[in-house]
C-alpha cells in the first residue's frame, strides 16, 4: 500500500512514517499543506491518504478541504483523517462524498497502533473507519434504532457502512437495483430520517448502523 500523508507537525509525521514502514505500509510522499497535498496527490496517485483537518496557513480546515478536493479529482480516493477535537460538520462533510473510502479518527487513536492500522487498511479497501467518539458526537437518537429493521435492511445498512454503492450492494445480494433502494427507503423511515435531510440521510444511516455497532462491540 502506498500512502501519501499531509501533516504539519513533524514529530508526528515522521512518527506516522516510522510506524507505517513497519507494518509494510509505503509512505509515497508528506506534505506540510494543502497545496504540497494536492500536488503529492496527482503525482503519485496513492492507495490511500492521511490527513490532518488543520493545515497552514490558518489552522482551521485547509485540510479537511484538501482531503474533499482530492477525491473531486480522484473519485473514491481513500482519505483518513486525523483531528484534535471532534469536528463535526467535516466529519458529516466527508461522509457524505460518494465512493466509500473515508474515515474519520482523533489523534490520540495513533498511539493504539492495531486500531489505527485496522482502520487505515479497512478505508484504503472502500471501507469507512470511524472514531467511537466522532460518532457518539454525531449521531444523536435515543435508545437503538437499528432494532427496528428487518435482517435484510441490516444486511443492507452494513453494506452501506463499508462503503457500497447501490449497484455495488444489489449485486452482493443477487437483488434488483429497485430492491436496494426500496430497503434504504425503509431503512431511513424507521431510522426517523425525514426527506429534508436527503443530502445527508445516507450519513446519518451508516452512523447509526456504526454507533449501534460500537456500542455491541461489532463490526
Amino acid at each position: 500500500m502506498r500512502v501519501v500523508i499531509a501533516e504539519d507537525n513533524v514529530l508526528l509525521s515522521t512518527g506516522l512514517e516510522l510506524l507505517l514502514n513497519r507494518v509494510g505500509v509505503q509512505i509515497a510522499a508528506i506534505a506540510d499543506d494543502a497545496a504540497g497535498f494536492l500536488s503529492a496527490v496527482r503525482e503519485h496517485r496513492p492507495d490511500a491518504t492521511i490527513v490532518d483537518v488543520r493545515l497552514p496557513p490558518t489552522f482551521r480546515d485547509e485540510g479537511i478541504r484538501a482531503a474533499l478536493q482530492a477525491r473531486r479529482e480522484h473519485p473514491g480516493l481513500p482519505v483518513l483523517v486525523l483531528s484534535q477535537y471532534v469536528e463535526r460538520q467535516y466529519a458529516a462533510e466527508l461522509l457524505a462524498t460518494s465512493g466509500g473510502g473515508v474515515g474519520y479518527l482523533l489523534k490520540d487513536r495513533v498511539s493504539r497502533v492495531d486500531e489505527f492500522v485496522d482502520a487505515l487498511r479497512r478505508v484504503a479497501a472502500g471501507g469507512t473507519a470511524m472514531d467511537p467518539e466522532v460518532i457518539a458526537q454525531l449521531v444523536q437518537h435515543a435508545g437503538d434504532p437499528i432494532s427496528a429493521l428487518t435482517p435484510r435492511e441490516r444486511e443492507v445498512l452494513a453494506l452501506m457502512a463499508q462503503g457500497h454503492d447501490n449497484t455495488a450492494i444489489a449485486d452482493q445480494l443477487v437483488v434488483t437495483d429497485n430492491a436496494v433502494q426500496k430497503h434504504i427507503g425503509n431503512i431511513f423511515a424507521k431510522l426517523g430520517l425525514a426527506v429534508t435531510d436527503s443530502g445527508h440521510r445516507r450519513v446519518l444511516a451508516v452512523l447509526a448502523y456504526l454507533n449501534a455497532a460500537s456500542r455491541t462491540g461489532g463490526r
